[in-house]
């Protein structure tokens, strides 16, 4: 278990502020456009409910799943090596709030440096909150579903629409894929893409749904956006997300 570097704490603080400036603008009402690259907006998008932003002291931007009141999973690579994360959504006045993270986990076979020495990682971390987040925030429902080459997924979250335009970061968005097998099925990965659709910055850590449950995480995105997307599947990883939650007296929904 992982925790704020105390002596980071100033800098950290400050880093962050400047993000809340920043996520007003790229977070300000703009024209509809489309969603993660080449998807959506709107109510037919599911998880806004229990999708949130996940921002790091260095400026980096993520998403996030709500799975308890005060827990959220996100990818691992949003913390590690991170002198503070916060967790952002908009209050009911649509003005943004930096819910402070009184504890981190990072998943213990995390390896950061696993697509250049291409070594296993599982790619994932669980935030708890300092305070509950408002009760408008439904923790979501996970499935230990293995997917099928062929099956249509959506991925979704707060990522950009292109390659550094992070103007157009802060909006939930959502994208149907096609699962693949490019190197075979696999028991930790699940790999999706579609012409013209797929992850970009910002998603990292966004739910990947199978019906209206939370199968996987994005974690990976080749050619930066829009192309070849990859998650971490939660089912694998059950043991170690219900450990840690039993840990802080929580449980997620599966």
């Amino acid at each position: 278990m992982r925790a704020p570097n105390p002596s980071a704490a100033p800098a950290a603080r400050h880093t962050l502020r400047a993000a809340t400036l920043a996520l007003l603008l790229i977070a300000a009402p703009a024209p509809p456009a489309g969603a993660i690259v080449g998807g959506r907006e709107g109510a037919e998008v599911p998880g806004a409910a229990s999708t949130v932003m996940v921002l790091t002291s260095g400026g980096g931007v993520c998403s996030g799943v709500v799975v308890a009141p005060d827990a959220v999973l996100t990818a691992g690579h949003c913390v590690a090596g991170v002198g503070e994360n916060r967790v952002h959504y908009r209050d009911a006045a649509d003005r943004p709030v930096l819910a402070e993270v009184a504890v981190r986990s990072l998943h213990p076979a995390y390896d950061g440096d696993a697509i250049r020495g291409r070594t296993r990682s599982i790619d994932l971390a669980l935030l708890r909150t300092r305070e509950p987040l408002p009760g408008r925030f439904v923790p979501a429902t996970l499935s230990a579903a293995m997917p099928r080459a062929g099956q249509s997924v959506t991925l979704a979250g707060y990522g950009a629409i292109r390659g550094n335009d992070r103007r157009s970061i802060g909006r939930y968005r959502g994208a149907a894929l096609t699962v693949i097998e490019p190197y075979g099925p696999s028991r930790i990965l699940v790999w999706m893409q579609a012409a013209g659709a797929g992850g970009c910055q910002g998603d990292s850590g966004g739910p990947i749904f199978e019906d209206a449950a939370v199968m996987a995480l994005a974690a990976w995105v080749k050619d930066a956006c829009g192309g070849l997307t990859q998650g971490i599947l939660l089912g694998p990883q059950r043991g170690w997300i219900d450990r840690t939650l039993a840990g802080w007296g929580l449980s997620a929904r599966w």
